[in-house]
């Protein structure tokens, strides 16, 4: 099980407010007893110096756990900064003769504007389907319009992916 920094922070924080209400409960149960005072005095003490050396052990514990946290949510982020991100798509009729808009322009982009930009193009006999590399919203290919419309839609971020021509 997995608990985000936020929570772990928290159960810190719960845990030193309890830590501060036993030693206050202690410190004024010290007082009663049956025993000589000297040998309450040290009792008191080995009682709080153990609950310290435990909380010590508990937030060592919590510590690696926020740092190991720290490093999944850093190799998280890396992941993430290359994955499909944004999305554009474009419809059209490639051909005036064909309709229904079956010929398409689609850009698939990390957050950076890396991805690919592809097409199909629909016609009576045959389907050509053309695949772009995109670097940073730009590609090295010739681009047609569509599929400058595709990268700049999805660069463009969240909004509805498809458009009529």
């Amino acid at each position: 099980m997995e608990l985000s920094i936020k929570t772990l922070s928290i159960l810190v924080l719960v845990s030193l407010g309890l830590n501060v209400v036993l030693f206050a409960l202690l410190a004024v149960s010290g007082g009663r007893g049956r025993q000589a005072p000297e040998r309450k005095a040290t009792d008191l003490d080995e009682t709080i110096r153990g609950a310290l050396e435990g909380q010590g052990r508990a937030i060592k514990r919590l510590d690696q756990a926020i740092r190991r946290l720290a490093g999944h949510d850093l190799a998280l982020g890396q992941r993430i900064e290359g994955a499909v991100q944004r999305v554009g798509l474009i419809r059209y009729d490639a051909f005036a003769e064909m309709g229904g808009r079956l010929s398409f322009s689609c850009a698939l982009l990390s957050d950076l504007g890396d991805g690919v930009v592809i097409t199909s193009i629909n016609g009576r006999q045959d389907t050509r389907v053309y695949a772009k590399p995109v670097r940073e919203g730009r590609s090295t290919h010739n681009l047609s319009d569509e599929e400058e419309q595709a990268i700049q839609q999805a660069l463009a971020g969240p909004r509805e992916a498809v458009t009529a021509r």
